[in-house]
């Protein structure tokens, strides 16, 4: 994960994009990506959309996630550590039986 946050934080920093990436401005973004996932799901068959616009679901997702590990790297948080906080928190909440 860190390297991949490495190589999002050089894009970012090479073209002196970071004061425009504060965390409010981040989490705009990973909500306004996030709408422009679902809009290719919109009134269609989730198959139709699977089929063919796979590469728009690629390039969705990945902006999703890269604004996210942005945030997350803004506030100092270990993405693995959060994930595993939320896993134990919604296992407690949904048990299997």
């Amino acid at each position: 994960m860190e390297k991949i946050t490495q190589a999002i934080n050089k894009f970012r920093d090479d073209r002196n994009w970071r004061p425009a990436h504060n965390e409010k401005d981040l989490a705009l973004s990973i909500s306004l990506e996030a709408a422009e996932l679902l809009e290719l799901f919109q009134w269609v068959q989730p198959e139709e959309v699977i089929h063919a616009k796979r590469e728009r679901i690629e390039e969705e997702l990945a902006d999703v996630l890269i604004y996210s590990l942005m945030m997350a790297d803004n506030l100092d948080f270990n993405i693995e550590d959060i994930i595993n906080k939320k896993l134990a928190k919604n296992a407690e909440k949904y048990p299997v039986d």
